[in-house]
């Protein structure tokens, strides 16, 4: 579990650091892939609402601190964007990459959506075409076009976590049924130890008689 947190942790920052480095100087017009919602989106479907909500919650928060105009709103959206993914688990198949890519387009253009309500609309902002064409679907392309790369390695690491923890559970097991056993073993041998002495005692006694 802690090798866990400490790869998806580290895979998150690098990811960070490539949309806020590499993938901005690769931009098109302005337009970069938001792989924070690809990670958010992926780990959500493959490992539940918890998973994907605290996932949402710390790439949100790290693009509060670095891009955001106030602490809280992008952690608060991805973070909701994360558990409703989460609730696609029990259809999720590794094999199958459609329901992932639409998944993630999805969440990326209700993430454009919802900034722009948010950040523009509200505030007599009411040039919804002009920004959907120019900015939602834009990121929305880019972003699906990264994750046809990005997703299968996340997909790779969840497998080899998921591989290394049933390992360790299953040592666990094996090494509480080794104590268990021991311990019926020790009990067993002290119940015939004695009722043999018990018995050795009543037949000493029915001879004395």
């Amino acid at each position: 579990m802690q090798k866990r947190k400490f790869v998806v942790a580290l895979f998150i920052l690098i990811c960070f650091i490539l949309q806020s480095s590499v993938f901005d100087a690769l931009s098109f017009a302005g337009i970069i892939p938001n792989l924070m919602i690809i990670l958010t989106a992926s780990f959500g479907f493959m490992r539940g609402e918890r998973e994907g909500m605290i996932i949402g919650f710390i790439c949100g928060f790290l693009s509060d601190i670095f891009f955001g105009s106030f602490l809280g709103f992008y952690a608060l959206l991805l973070m909701y964007i994360g558990y409703l993914n989460g609730k696609f688990t029990g259809i999720f198949y590794p094999e199958d990459i459609k329901l992932p890519l639409a998944l993630i387009v999805t969440s990326d253009l209700s993430y454009g959506i919802i900034c722009y309500v948010l950040s523009f609309m509200l505030r007599g902002r009411l040039q919804f075409s002009y920004y959907f064409t120019h900015v939602i679907l834009p990121e929305a392309l880019y972003t699906i076009l990264i994750t046809m790369f990005l997703y299968p390695l996340i997909l790779k690491i969840n497998e080899m976590l998921e591989i290394r923890e049933k390992r360790s559970a299953q040592k666990f097991v094996w090494w509480y049924k080794r104590q268990n056993f021991r311990n019926i073993d020790q009990q067993t041998y002290d119940f015939y130890f004695c009722f043999f002495r018990s018995g050795r005692n009543s037949v000493i006694s029915l001879f004395r008689f």
